[in-house]
């Protein structure tokens, strides 16, 4: 067959897109396909001890129980219609797994205290994270959120980090889920500090290049819209390649900023969507993840009061679940129960369309439905986002996909899938 343009046209459009394959590879790697918590619980550093997350589960459980069960709770949140279904899978997670993700806290939620005591603090909370992971107690993902990089508490924060990991090496190394927040950035030139302290530490540890790696808390207007106009969210981004996992929405200082009335601060406010639109825009295909912030309307005392409490919580986490936002924070107890009923009735209640569609996909037999491979994978995504919470099981899948989880991860994240076989 005749054509027109030669290898050498070719090659010249080749060489001229060279920068953009290579900007493409490097800046936007997709999702590297590892589980992310759907949720991050906060506890000041000095309260944590091995055997913490049990405890709170069973604090959770007894919070349900004093209301009569979970399955009075899902109706009581408006999802009565699942409640046999959800109940006993709730119910075991509380048991099993109540906290997936714990964040030792020495900001906000532990204060300003005398040098000596933080310092205490920092070095007990690291040899009792090495005896939970050594015990197997830890959730599978801790760490702990230090101070920020601000001048009056940057160098406080920074020995805080400094003891913490100095302690973890010595008690056994790090942990495979070990988690770093640095709050309250404010500009790209606090992300580079990070980088390079990450890049000191690994030296003089003796860790592997990269191994550091960190969450910034997204909690000031200045990394949405900079003084030059620019929008600095998207830039530390691409200055900590290989670093950050993940953004983390702070709902009350970021509100704050704006001058928002503390009676309208919320994880739904406009100003709130705003924000969290240009993060979601920011990470797309970058590998980083999103999290949602909290409600700090606790379900604890009047009875009233915890209905009502639970009700908002469960009915904002279903929000963030339908707009993307597939983690958030929980600073207590009583709000693990409505996390994982609405996270749990998200993907149950999706599951069937997805799974048959995957099927369809997958194994063909419906010539009705032609869904196109981004819509697989988006599908596929959600399904194995639900496997690995809990909200579905292994056998339920296989049952209703025809596949398994390690075959819709490959399916939902290509990239991944051909960066194995070049490494082979």
């Amino acid at each position: 067959m005749a054509a027109t343009l030669n290898e050498q046209d070719l090659a010249e459009i080749d060489a001229r897109l060279a920068d953009t394959d290579a900007l493409l590879r490097t800046a936007y790697p997709g999702d590297d396909g590892t589980r992310q918590p759907v949720h991050t619980l906060y506890v000041p550093a000095d309260r944590f001890r091995p055997g913490l997350a049990d405890a709170l589960g069973a604090d959770a459980v007894a919070a349900v129980r004093s209301f009569g069960g979970t399955a009075a709770l899902a109706d009581a949140v408006g999802l009565g219609h699942l409640a046999e279904d959800l109940a006993p899978l709730v119910d075991a997670k509380l048991r099993r797994e109540p906290v997936e993700d714990l964040r030792l806290d020495f900001e906000d939620g532990y204060g300003a205290r005398p040098d000596d005591e933080e310092d205490a603090d920092a070095v007990l909370a690291a040899e009792r994270v090495a005896e939970a992971v050594a015990a197997g107690t830890a959730p599978p993902f801790i760490g702990i959120r230090f101070k920020c990089f601000e001048a009056p508490t940057r160098r406080r924060g920074i020995r805080t980090l400094d003891l913490f990991l100095t302690t973890l090496v010595a008690n056994g190394g790090l942990p495979d889920g070990l988690v770093l927040t640095l709050p309250k950035v404010t500009t790209v030139a606090q992300i580079e500090a990070m980088v390079a302290l990450c890049e000191a530490f690994e030296e003089r540890l003796g860790l592997a290049p990269g191994r550091l790696r960190f969450e910034v808390q997204m909690e000031t207007p200045q990394l949405i819209v900079a003084a030059d106009g620019t929008v600095p969210v998207a830039a530390l981004l691409h200055r900590a390649p290989g670093r950050i996992t993940a953004l983390h929405y702070g709902t009350y200082d970021y509100s704050a900023s704006l001058q928002i009335a503390a009676a309208y601060q919320s994880m739904e406010h406009p100003a709130a969507d705003y924000a969290k639109q240009v993060m979601q825009v920011a990470v797309a295909e970058t590998g980083i993840r999103l999290s949602d912030g909290s409600t700090n309307v606790i379900p604890v005392g009047d009875p009233d009061h915890v209905r009502e409490a639970w009700r908002l919580h469960a009915r904002l986490v279903r929000r963030s679940l339908e707009r993307g936002y597939y983690q958030g924070w929980d600073l207590h107890a009583a709000q693990l129960p409505t996390r994982y009923l609405a996270t749990y009735a998200f993907y149950r209640e999706g599951f069937a369309s997805a799974a048959a569609r995957l099927r369809n996909y997958l194994h063909g037999g419906d010539e009705a439905i032609m869904d196109e491979p981004a819509t697989a994978r988006a599908l596929a995504r959600f399904v194995v986002r639900g496997v690995e919470c809990g909200a579905i099981t292994e056998d339920e899948l296989q049952g209703a996909a025809g596949s398994s989880r390690e075959a819709l991860i490959r399916l939902a994240h290509p990239k991944l899938a051909l960066s194995d076989k070049e490494d082979r």
